[in-house]
């Protein structure tokens, strides 16, 4: 039996492995690290309750549900119904693609638009300067010049925008297809 629980810890850690690394990637893009574990123990388990999670992680409810809120808003976790239970069941999303999708063109969207209405509001600043009759036309120029360093940066963001696009709708399966599990590189 000691041999069984032996096994079992080992098991855990293989998790906890996994789990860190996780947490560790989704700080990389932003995403507090407690909300990155929160995704990993969820991925190892069908669904579970606000209470499960804040038991596992020991956090404080409110902390838990702000966390759950965050993964929700990246659509990587589903509150799902489960019959007989009055608690609410949530549960993470297993497909590692269908997860890069959800959380990239949520990030994405974000930075074009952010991005795109920085640019719009510096260009009607920059046109006022350039057609001002009391502006020096040194000023002019640096203007111009900014304001076509602005244009060029906003293709940027119409690429960017298509990319977010192509996962949303599945098209950049296309020219990049999810490999069968055979021929994974390990």
């Amino acid at each position: 039996m000691a041999r069984a629980t032996t096994y079992e810890a080992k098991l855990e850690e293989a998790k906890d492995v996994v789990i860190n690394s996780i947490a560790e990637t989704m700080d990389l893009y932003g995403v507090n690290r407690s909300v990155g574990n929160l995704y990993g123990i969820m991925l190892f388990k069908e669904s579970m309750t606000l209470d499960e999670m804040r038991q596992e992680l020991q956090m404080s409810k409110p902390s838990m549900s702000a966390s759950v809120k965050k993964l929700q808003e990246f659509d990587i976790v589903k509150q799902r119904l489960t019959r007989g239970s009055r608690k609410q069941h949530f549960e993470a999303e297993k497909d590692f693609f269908e997860f890069f999708c959800n959380f990239f063109t949520q990030k994405w969207n974000r930075e074009i638009s952010i991005n795109l209405a920085a640019l719009k509001e510096s260009e009607m600043i920059i046109n006022d300067i350039i057609a001002a009759d009391d502006a020096t036309a040194a000023l002019k120029e640096e203007a111009r010049e900014i304001k076509a360093h602005l244009e060029a940066s906003r293709v940027y963001y119409y690429w960017l925008e298509s990319i977010s696009e192509a996962l949303k709708n599945g098209k950049i399966f296309e020219y990049f297809p999810i490999p069968e599990h055979t021929n994974v590189k390990k």
